[in-house]
């Protein structure tokens, strides 16, 4: 029924006669082309519900994923369209990869506006769902804040086209998780590559708080790594100058190989050979400490947009390492670090069970371009707490999950770990009574809608 070129996932039976059974599990399509995309969807082709789209990956909740039903994994889709050097704006397919994308655009002299972690993403999860890191000022905290244009294929197989006047509706679109639509082609504004200057400063996590107020209201763009055990906080600021030095690439890539890669696989084989735990976590913080000042201070002193993207393909769970995130106000940011710090001893101390990953925070401007934006109402900062150790660890953000409610922290639907329904309900108010009033219009049969969307979203 589908083209050739139509993956599919299926088990078969083994009896000497490879006799087809029905899937236990939800089904896996990963179409070639916008005829694949619109023949799965089509209700004629009665495709198994709910249907779900899949990017990279990199979500830490099941926003993606259902026990039963479709996945559709929209990898497939990953032509570049067109690349405008006169007006500044890109055309991608929703597959193509972020590290991609900025390879693309630095061959025209462009870069994207803004800088974005987990480069592997797609372009259509990073629309689809927050995707944000150390911008600068104006540039804005999200990527999907820069689309200007989206084609959707719809929950009855029909088209969607959002033009560039329609910003109302974008905003809708924006960070809508696939409940809308099944986004396949997206036009973003980008810009001339820019340079940037970096520092970077070790201070106690008490200076940090110090500081950390007149940094979210500064033209600056940070990103931070906490290590509430040894009381460091790293610190990655940076500022267009009027005549910056050279950016290099080399840099930015040990910067990333280094924190992403070699740091993840050392602390797994330190937790499987070293037993005592006071011995193995003092080895851990030594080894990170030494990474971010050895990295950050000697050899990272610029950089574009361009040239400091990670580049790694895999999101956190691949790499063996476990990830949730909160946002919580940048306004009472001073206070919550210091709160932050104390559960985390607090827990060790209880539980036996800490994290052996710097945490890694970012600042997020207010930021009112979608109507589920995480900082629509005022800046906030969002912490990644991480660890490569799975013993413990769904106990450890069940605790993180009340301590993030206790200080006014916002979940993210796709990356906040035991968040509740109830919560996320309360925290994004009417702006998501409005959204699942036009999920409603736009999928009366409820086509999109997976049992953990529902939570939020029925």
């Amino acid at each position: 029924m589908f083209a050739t070129n139509l993956k599919t996932t299926q088990s078969l039976k083994n009896t000497g006669r490879y006799r087809a059974k029905a899937p236990a599990g939800p089904v896996t399509l990963e179409p070639a082309n916008l005829n694949d995309l619109r023949r799965i969807i089509d209700p004629a082709a009665r495709t198994a519900l709910p249907i779900r789209p899949l990017g990279a990956g990199t979500a830490s909740t099941d926003c993606n994923t259902s026990e039963n039903g479709t996945t559709l994994k929209t990898t497939g889709l990953d032509q570049m369209v067109s690349v405008d050097t006169y007006n500044h704006t890109v055309t991608a397919q929703a597959g193509v990869r972020l590290e991609f994308l900025t390879r693309e655009l630095a061959e025209h002299g462009l870069e994207l506006v803004g800088g974005y972690d987990l480069q592997g993403r797609t372009v259509g999860g990073a629309i689809s769902a927050p995707c944000y890191g150390p911008c600068i000022g104006s540039d804005g905290g999200y990527f999907s804040s820069h689309v200007v244009a989206m084609k959707f294929v719809r929950a009855d197989g029909e088209l969607l086209r959002i033009a560039p006047e329609q910003k109302n509706l974008l905003g809708v679109f924006r960070a809508s998780f696939g409940m809308l639509g099944i986004l396949y082609e997206a036009t973003l504004r980008v810009r001339p590559i820019r340079t940037f200057t970096a520092s970077h400063r070790r201070v106690s996590i008490d200076k940090f708080a110090s500081v950390v107020d007149a940094l979210a209201n500064a033209d600056v763009g940070f990103k931070f790594y906490l290590m509430p055990y040894r009381d460091r906080v790293y610190l990655d600021l940076r500022r267009y100058e009027a005549d910056p030095s050279n950016a290099y690439k080399t840099p930015w890539k040990v910067k990333d190989w280094g924190e992403s890669t070699v740091l993840p696989h050392v602390f797994k084989s330190l937790n499987k050979v070293v037993p005592i735990q006071s011995v193995r976590y003092k080895m851990i913080d030594s080894i990170s400490e030494a990474t971010q000042g050895l990295i950050n201070s000697r050899f990272v002193r610029a950089g574009t947009n361009a040239a400091a993207q990670p580049n790694h393909h895999r999101h956190a769970g691949a790499r063996g390492c476990f990830y949730s995130t909160w946002c919580f106000p940048a306004a009472n940011f001073s206070m919550i670090v210091k709160a932050y710090t104390d559960f985390c001893e607090s827990t060790y101390a209880a539980s036996h069970y800490r994290c052996d990953m710097p945490a890694v925070g970012f600042r997020l401007c207010r930021d009112t371009s979608s109507l589920l934006s995480p900082s629509f109402d005022e800046s906030m900062i969002a912490i990644t707490t991480a660890s490569t150790q799975p013993d413990g660890w769904e106990d450890f953000v069940i605790d993180l999950a009340e301590f993030a409610e206790k200080w006014g922290g916002l979940p993210l639907i796709s990356q906040s770990r035991a968040l509740r329904a109830n919560h996320v309900i309360q925290s994004y108010g009417n702006r998501l009574d409005f959204f699942r009033r036009m999920r409603r219009q736009l999928d009366p049969e409820n086509r999109f809608l997976s049992p953990f969307m529902a939570q939020f979203c029925q």
